[in-house]
């Protein structure tokens, strides 16, 4: 019996993915566990496995392709089994697919005909009510459910099944669309069952041809460009951007201040731990490293934990946060992705350009896993090695803050009446106003200045 291979829902927001690579071909042999696709989800390269093994049918969508979540991208079966292009073998629909949590392994293989909920749209139901459809033939999506957003229970089955005719999820699905009452038929399955061959008897050949076939869509004429205009399609890291910044900057209420950092103390320790972590830990010490570390042991002061919090419950109540997973914005040509640094509160230096290597190495090779690109608390972004001298950062929602580094720039400055050149670097804090004010903004800079300038606490 085929099976279809789905695109996997990986998130709440999740409305697409990209076809990176195909590992497999049609034709070839797969194994349980095997990795048979590359995708893109909205920012998260993923690898997904195969859940039963089998012969790689036929690919339904191939490299490059953006398909919606759910829809089918190819069929594993037996060896010799065919499949019609565009259509789903025939067999019986299993539970409606369940949303994948960031961070586990995507489900990716279903049986063929997914059950469709009346009205459209996803069942939400326990395991142990799909259990008990699937054994009684009941679609889920006819089922009303007592649960909290309409979820159907065990229960919900059980007195639904004293009602409603028993039949295959396929049939009742048929019925529900073509509006037939299926305690009108009389079911040729198992112990009465209702079959879809049931249902479809029940209406004219000609009925049943427009309710099972899609008549092809009329093809609008292509719209002609002006010489030298080209439309590209968003990639889904792109929607996901667009979306997140769009949300972010009508949402918050934000102020952004300026503070200048004079490097030249920074700049020396660097210099002298530069060989040491090489030798420790085989990487190079940077000074995003450095401020990152500076940044978490500023959040970790209880006056500034406004500046390490989350607003929670439609903007009603405040999440604070007892330690700080930092988030990095890393620039890739394709788009922004944000891998967090997990536990930063609880490092040393050396282990900070460890783990902050780490995520950074992923994001450009776009191995991220959904895991390492949430649960941040407060973000940096450093645009500072393209000679950006000031800029307002876009706050990585939920966060209250985020860190912008600019440039650092040879720059005439006053010390003890004399005029001198120091290294200055800027420093740009965007805020969220309904968490924060402007004075406890200001303090926390006061703060992250004075550590950066007098940085031998980082070794402490």
């Amino acid at each position: 019996m085929a099976i279809e291979i789905i695109m996997p829902k990986l998130g709440v927001d999740m409305q697409e993915g990209e076809i990176i690579e195909w590992k497999k071909q049609e034709g070839d042999f797969v194994n349980e566990g095997d990795v048979i696709l590359e995708m893109m989800s909205d920012k998260t390269s993923m690898e997904l496995e195969a859940e039963e093994s089998g012969v790689l049918l036929k690919i339904v969508h191939g490299n490059g392709a953006t398909v919606p979540v759910t829809e089918v991208i190819a069929y594993i079966g037996a060896e010799g089994e065919t499949v019609e292009a565009g259509s789903a073998p025939a067999v019986e629909p299993a539970a409606a697919i369940e949303e994948v949590p960031a961070g586990r392994a995507p489900v990716i293989v279903a049986p063929a005909v997914a059950a469709k909920p009346q009205g459209g749209g996803k069942v939400r139901a326990t395991p142990a009510a799909r259990k008990l459809a699937r054994e009684l033939g009941i679609d889920l999506g006819l089922v009303p459910g007592t649960g909290a957003n309409g979820r159907v229970h065990k229960v919900d089955v059980e007195d639904f099944k004293g009602a409603a005719p028993k039949a295959t999820p396929l049939a009742a699905r048929i019925a529900t669309d073509l509006g037939i009452d299926l305690t009108t038929i009389v079911g040729t399955g198992v112990n009465g069952k209702i079959l879809k061959e049931d249902v479809l008897a029940q209406v004219a050949p000609a009925v049943t041809a427009e309710a099972t076939v899609t008549a092809p869509k009329e093809e609008k004429p292509a719209k002609e460009l002006p010489e030298g205009v080209e439309i590209i399609k968003m990639s889904p890291m792109r929607k996901a951007i667009s979306k997140g910044m769009v949300n972010s900057y009508l949402t918050a209420p934000t102020f952004t201040l300026n503070y200048d950092i004079d490097m030249t103390n920074l700049m020396a320790l660097r210099k002298q731990v530069l060989e040491p972590i090489m030798n420790k830990t085989g990487l190079k010490v940077t000074f995003t490293d450095l401020i990152g570390l500076a940044v978490t042991r500023t959040l970790m002061k209880e006056e500034h934990r406004y500046l390490n919090a989350s607003l929670i419950n439609d903007a009603q109540e405040i999440e604070l946060h007892k330690f700080v997973n930092l988030g990095i914005a890393v620039g890739l040509d394709e788009g922004l992705v944000v891998p967090v640094v997990h536990g930063a509160d609880k490092m040393s230096l050396s282990d900070f350009v460890v783990a902050s290597k780490d995520v950074i190495k992923k994001a450009q090779s776009g191995k991220l896993k959904g895991a390492e690109m949430s649960g941040s608390t407060f973000s940096i972004t450093n645009l500072g090695m393209f000679g950006t001298k000031t800029f307002n950062p876009i706050i990585n929602q939920p966060n209250s803050a985020i860190l912008g580094v600019a440039a650092t720039v040879q720059t005439p400055v006053v010390i003890d009446g004399e005029i001198k050149i120091r290294p200055i670097m800027a420093l740009c804090l965007t805020i969220d106003h309904r968490i924060v004010d402007g004075m406890n903004g200001a303090k926390f800079m006061v703060d992250l200045k004075n550590l950066l300038e007098n940085p031998l606490e980082l070794l402490i």
